[in-house]
């Protein structure tokens, strides 16, 4: 998941991506992200990344990016582009059950379960801690990645929880 703080620049961050991984870019509304997200779904394809774009259908389309990420605020949203790109990729943020609920009914593909431990995006909040993580994700009606807090000391104390996958901001070095 990219970060205009965290993480720069997200053309290199991309680059150095293993093959096979995603990327969500996040661009806050960055006069550039045209260009930014038609060299990043340059880079994807040329990488085999799977390129999502956060919150922002039109641009998706514009850059020819997989699909969509959703905030779990945008559930309508979500909703109304699945029904109309039932071939795309979709994911959604989750932060407790009835997202992670949500984002199944709303027809994601899979969640993003977060903050599973404290970390810099959720200041001042506690993580959910892998007790509570690994219930919710044993009895998640779809895949979930895990986020928040996730480094590589962190990954190791998820092993076996029934994550689907790890995401990270800034915790994870390329």
């Amino acid at each position: 998941m990219t970060d205009p703080v965290r993480t720069p620049d997200v053309l290199a961050y991309a680059a150095g991506l293993p093959k096979g991984c995603a990327l969500i870019y996040r661009h806050f509304g960055r006069d550039d992200r045209f260009v930014e997200a038609a060299k990043l779904s340059a880079i994807a394809r040329e990488r085999g990344l799977t390129l999502l774009i956060a919150a922002d259908p039109d641009l998706a389309a514009a850059c020819d990016a997989d699909g969509v990420h959703w905030p779990a605020r945008c559930f309508c949203d979500a909703s109304r582009w699945r029904q109309a790109h039932g071939d795309g990729v979709m994911t959604m943020a989750a932060h407790d059950r009835r997202e992670l609920e949500r984002a199944a009914r709303a027809g994601a593909d899979a969640a993003f379960l977060s903050p599973v431990f404290e970390t810099r995006s959720h200041a001042g909040t506690n993580g959910l801690g892998v007790l509570r993580a690994r219930r919710l994700v044993r009895t998640a009606p779809l895949p979930v990645y895990a986020l928040g807090g996730i480094t590589a000391d962190t990954a190791k104390r998820l092993a076996g929880s029934g994550f689907s996958g790890l995401a990270a901001i800034g915790g994870l070095s390329i």
